[in-house]
This record gives structure tokens, C-alpha cells and sequence, in this order.
């Protein structure tokens, strides 16, 4: 099945969009969840997505093994959206770990769910001032890339708006 690709800036409307874009291709919905609420305001951030998706999505929180879950997943649902490929990217190198990024986007591939993977950019502001902030940036780029390479749809959000580029 495809992969559909939405990014965006922070707040820009990305996992709004994912939403409507998953409500559109079936009825059996999943929602993987790679945050983890290491301080109150992360929890009060998931406690809002959770609110927003409401009852009509089964959600697995998996902060790793995302291609686990589309394997487990794939006879019991039509669309998965997997929220966010930048935060999985984070728990990975918080792990110190190198993430497997083509693992992830081959199992999305093989898959007969429809994913949509959401995924911030990162790229467009200044340069970081550190080395592990430029690290995590050109991984999320090439993450990013290697993404919309294999996307059969490809959206940016900005302000609410999404825009399709693929």
C-alpha cells in the first residue's frame, strides 16, 4: 500500500491533516505513537492527541520498533499513522543508537496498510550551535528525504494549510 509523507514545521497543522487523510482510506485506524512523556508538559501534549484522534483509532506506543507494529498490525487495519518519524529519530540516538531507517520505510513499503508518516523539518532555520543538534538535523533531513523518495504522496503543512508536493 502507499506511504504518505506529511511534514512541516512545529504546530504547522501536520498530524491534523494525517488525521482527515487517514479517515479517508478505511475504517480500521491505527495510531502509532513514538512520544514519551518524560516531564508533564510531553504528557499534557500526548494526553491533547490522544483527545484530538478520539475512540476511532487503536494506538500502539512504540518509541522503536515501528516496523514491529505494521508487522503485527497488518491484517487489522486499512491506515496507520505513525507520529512522528523525528521523535522516533530522537529516541534513537537518545539510545545512542543508530536508527534503522530503512527497516522502518521498507516495512512501510511491504505493508498492505496505508502509512502516513508525519514528520517535522527541521532544516530551514539557522545552523546549530552544537554538534549533536547538527547531528540530529542532517539525520531528520536525510530521514526526511529518504521518506518522500519512497512516498507515493507527499504533503508540507504550513499554518493549517497542506500543501501537496508528490
Amino acid at each position: 500500500m502507499p506511504i504518505i509523507l506529511v511534514g512541516g514545521g512545529s504546530r504547522s497543522g501536520k498530524s491534523s491533516y494525517a488525521l482527515q487523510i487517514a479517515r479517508e482510506r478505511g475504517a480500521r485506524l491505527g495510531y502509532i505513537a513514538t512520544a514519551q512523556a518524560f516531564d508533564e508538559e510531553m504528557a499534557e501534549r500526548i494526553r491533547i492527541h490522544r483527545q484530538e484522534r478520539g475512540a476511532d483509532f487503536s494506538t500502539f506506543e512504540e518509541p522503536l520498533d515501528i516496523a514491529r507494529i505494521l508487522r503485527e498490525q497488518e491484517a487489522a487495519l486499512d491506515a496507520v499513522i505513525i507520529d512522528c518519524l523525528t521523535l522516533w529519530l530522537s529516541n534513537h540516538l537518545l539510545l545512542d543508537r543508530e536508527p534503522p531507517a530503512s527497516q522502518l520505510l521498507d516495512a512501510a513499503a511491504a505493508s498492505p496498510i496505508t502509512c502516513i508518516l508525519v514528520t517535522n523539518e527541521v532544516g530551514c532555520g539557522i545552523v546549530p550551535d552544537n554538534a549533536v543538534a547538527r547531528r540530529f538535523r542532517d539525520l531528520a533531513g536525510r530521514l526526511n528525504q529518504q521518506a518522500a523518495a519512497r512516498a507515493s504522496e507527499v504533503y508540507w503543512t504550513a499554518f493549517g494549510i497542506p500543501l501537496r508536493l508528490k
